[in-house]
């Protein structure tokens, strides 16, 4: 059963109620969409990390400041990334969906660092993760066909992101030479950009990975508004003689 009528039938209903004006976004623009709010997101969301690691020290350890880290992101994801499922109520809808499937995918992959740690932990935790939240996405969008292809692209472009910011990370914060306008740099500073550098890494790279699941997750809705119906095992189908063109694509 989809979740939060997220389901091709009701996305469909939802925009056909704002007339043609409102469609359901192309790949291009899940994309930036995705790419863009998720950038701002990491950063936002590595804030508890960079700036407040040694006041989490004696108030919660490392565990409240993940915790923290991932109320910030579920706190801010809506307005940043509601319009990758467009249509009356989106930011509401967007905030249950994501604040479900993000807190799946926060718990799965902590685990999965934890009992392995360094890198082994860091894959098997973002495959965990992002297995699970891709199973979720595909069951709250009804779309079971598409589960490999989302799966693959949250793990493939989150993992992307995350070591790619791991490696700016520490090439920002090993670079004494680093200066502004002929000014040195001071070394809290250049660590602070260095950890920011991460969170702009891996928003990118899950903003790209989410934006390709969720615009996968909402093909067969595309198949209806363009004037398919739903066959029995779940595919749309075009009635004989519809143009071929889907909007949105």
């Amino acid at each position: 059963m989809p979740w939060f009528e997220l389901d091709p039938h009701s996305i469909a209903a939802r925009l056909r109620t704002r007339g043609p004006a409102e469609n359901l976004p192309s790949l291009g623009r899940s994309l930036a969409t995705g790419i863009a709010g998720f950038t701002l997101l990491g950063v936002a969301g590595f804030a508890p990390w960079a700036l407040g690691a040694a006041w989490f020290r004696g108030r919660g350890g490392e565990g409240g400041m993940y915790a923290a880290c991932a109320l910030v992101f579920i706190g801010l994801s809506s307005p940043l990334l509601h319009r990758l499922i467009p249509g009356p109520g989106s930011v509401g809808r967007f905030y249950r969906l994501f604040g479900s499937t993000f807190a799946a995918y926060s718990v799965a992959w902590i685990a999965g660092w934890m009992l392995l740690g360094g890198h082994p932990g860091s894959i098997a935790g973002l495959l965990a993760g992002t297995a699970l939240m891709g199973w979720m996405l595909c069951r709250a969008f009804d779309a079971p066909e598409q589960l490999a292809r989302v799966i693959a692209a949250l793990f493939l472009l989150n993992s992307a992101g995350y070591f790619a910011g791991g490696l700016a990370e520490a090439a920002l914060a090993g670079w004494k030479g680093i200066s502004w306008f002929g000014a040195p740099i001071p070394r809290r500073t250049r660590l602070l950009l260095a950890m920011f550098s991460w969170g702009v890494c891996y928003g990118a790279g899950f903003g790209a990975g989410l934006g390709i699941a969720l615009h996968a997750c909402q093909g067969q809705a595309r198949e209806l508004l363009a004037g398919g119906r739903l066959g029995e095992a779940g595919a749309a189908e075009r009635p004989p003689g519809r143009p071929g063109t889907t909007p949105g694509n």
